[in-house]
């Protein structure tokens, strides 16, 4: 009886684990291709970046939680995964983990010091050294958020498909 209260309790487990990981997977999805697009759509540059710099606090809280929440959800199914399967994932999650906090603690608050240093991206100074260094952090956040897509969507198959015959 205690055996199948366990293989029903891992089968939980993992379904809750892909599910945050789907989770993982389509906010940053959402986020990225869909809200941030249909924002700078609709509003002109510099209401656009005020709206999605209001967003991107919860954005980050999310993506941190989620990734918190895979690592504890990974340690629990643990048997469930061959051992490569379980170290890779576990490497990865790690580092998603301390991508999000540099983002949201680091990276992110020094952006929002330029920006507002900045006061207008309409105006045509793209040459002006704050804008070069606007330029190079955003670019840097937006490849780390590719990157936390690339890795979610890694774990999400590594879970589909190393588990335990």
């Amino acid at each position: 009886m205690m055996r199948l209260y366990n293989v029903f309790m891992n089968k939980v487990w993992s379904f809750c684990y892909n599910l945050i990981l789907s989770l993982w997977i389509g906010g940053i999805s959402i986020f990225t291709f869909i809200v941030t697009p249909a924002v700078f759509r609709s509003f002109e540059r510099d209401m656009a970046g005020r709206i999605v710099g209001k967003l991107f606090p919860g954005y980050f809280i999310y993506n941190l939680a989620l990734s918190a929440l895979a690592l504890a959800l990974l340690i629990m199914i643990r048997s469930f995964l061959t051992s490569k399967a379980f170290k890779f994932s576990l490497v990865l999650i790690i580092c998603a983990i301390i991508i999000n906090l540099f983002v949201a603690f680091k990276l992110h608050p020094d952006i929002n010091r330029i920006k507002q240093e900045i006061h207008s991206f309409e105006t045509p100074a793209d040459d002006s050294p704050l804008r070069k260094q606007f330029g190079r952090l955003h670019a840097v956040s937006a490849t780390l958020n590719l990157l936390l897509l690339a890795d979610g969507i890694t774990l999400l198959v590594f879970s589909s498909v190393m588990k335990k015959q």
